[in-house]
This record gives structure tokens, sequence and C-alpha cells, in this order.
């Protein structure tokens, strides 16, 4: 088929917020993460866009009605695709409802994103959770949009796994009274040290330039660091790794 230029701007539309919100759908690009969709949610799939090279070797296909498969060329798809690259298959689908997960909340270990902006750091810390087995992570109003196609993107699948669930801070912390509530700052006790408590609750992670706010750090019940080398000149951590560190030491710790 021949994609319309109707078709085209819907899609090239999703790359923004107020569209994804006003269609209740978000891209998915890649050969990889366009399979796991298959096998994990097909039910979601609005509409793929692939290469006929592609079609002809995809799981999963055949679970889709017809009508939703559009086999298309590389210069369509190069129209559509938010890559530099573009990888073979476009998908459309529908944005899940976010879920609370199976464990009550005071029984597990959960993140709270505190303004975290970066598109990169966002896929890349939803990615961490799906590792270290964190099905929820909570972020902020002003968060980047965990369905921004950057951020699919750098998820690498995490996103079909981690519930993203948009929320303040204030409004957890009236919900659940007395779950501990994590947060990195640079005066805090050191992580490796420190009681965690049998490591459930929530670690709050801040914004990549300014830390975590006040509004979040007023509600801190345990106030953690995470010590630099003696002769480190580094004045702080990239988001996402100070992530990765924190949810390694509670894992380890749990």
């Amino acid at each position: 088929m021949t994609l319309s230029i109707n078709k085209i701007k819907y899609i090239k539309s999703l790359r923004l917020k107020k569209f994804r919100q006003k269609y209740n759908n978000f891209i998915v690009e890649g050969d990889k993460m366009a399979r796991e969709l298959l096998a994990h949610t097909p039910q979601r799939v609005v509409a793929l866009y692939a290469l006929e090279s592609w079609l002809a070797g995809a799981n999963g296909v055949s679970a889709l009605s017809p009508e939703k498969i559009f086999s298309i060329t590389a210069a369509e798809l190069k129209k559509i695709s938010n890559l530099n690259t573009p990888n073979q298959v476009l998908v459309v689908a529908d944005i899940p409802e976010a879920a609370q997960g199976p464990e009550p909340l005071e029984k597990a270990l959960s993140l709270y994103l505190d303004g975290i902006q970066d598109p990169g750091n966002m896929g890349t810390i939803l990615r961490i959770a799906d590792w270290f087995g964190i099905s929820r992570v909570f972020s902020s109003p002003d968060c980047v949009d965990p369905f921004n196609p950057k951020v699919v993107q750098a998820t690498m699948g995490a996103f079909l796994r981690v519930s993203c669930i948009e929320t303040t801070i204030d409004r957890l912390y009236q919900e659940y009274p007395g779950i501990p509530i994590y947060g990195a700052v640079m005066d805090g006790e050191n992580v490796f040290h420190t009681s965690l408590k049998g490591a459930n609750g929530i670690i709050v992670i801040g914004n990549e330039g300014s830390g975590i706010s006040p509004e979040a750090e007023r509600l801190l019940s345990h106030r953690i660091s995470i010590p630099p080398a003696a002769h480190s000149g580094a004045e702080s951590l990239n988001a996402a790794v100070a992530t990765g560190i924190l949810c390694a030491v509670f894992r380890n710790r749990g």
C-alpha cells in the first residue's frame, strides 16, 4: 500500500505528547521491540508498518487481523520513523492503563522519579527497574512522558513489563502513611552501611540538574547517599547510573 499524507501526519504527530494523549496511541520501533510487543500484548497493536522482508520472517504477525498489517517501502518507513536509520518495522499501539502491580506497595520496592527530563535517562531507569524486578515506577507530573518515542526506544522493551504511574509524592505519602521513602542526597547516610529495613519502600530519584525537589525532600524518611571515591572530582552521578547503584544495593539487602 502507499501511505496517505494524512496517515503519515497522524503517525508523525505521535511524537508529541498532546497527540499521544488525544489518540491514546504511541510508537514502538525496531525488530526486537516489535517482536516483544507481538509476543507480549498483540491486542494493543493498532497498526503495524513493516518492510515486506520483515513481515515474511516475523513470528506473531499472524495474531493480528489483516487490516492492521501494512507492507511499506523503505522510503515510506523513513517518512514515519523517529530513528536516523529506520529499523524495518514501526508499530502504533494503544497506551495501556497504568497498573499498580501484584504486590501491595508497602511490601514492594518502587521508584519515584522527581522531575526526570531526559528521555534517555527515563528509558534507562525503566530498563533498570525491569532488570531488578521493580514493576512500579511512579513519576511526577513534570517528568518526561514515558511514551515519548525516545523513552520507549531507551527502555529496550521494559515498557511492556514496568508500569509507569504519574502522581505526586504528596499523594503517595498520604495514601501510604508510614511507608519508607528513601532519597539520595549529598548529606545522606552511606547507603552501603545504612539499615534498609527489609529493602521495601520508595526510592526517590531526583532531577538531572537540581536533584530532589524541596517538596519531595521534606517527605523523605531516610536520607541516603552514594559516597564517591576519596580522589573523585565528579560533582554528581547521572540519574540513571545512581538508580542502578541504589537498586542493586536494595536488592542485595532484601
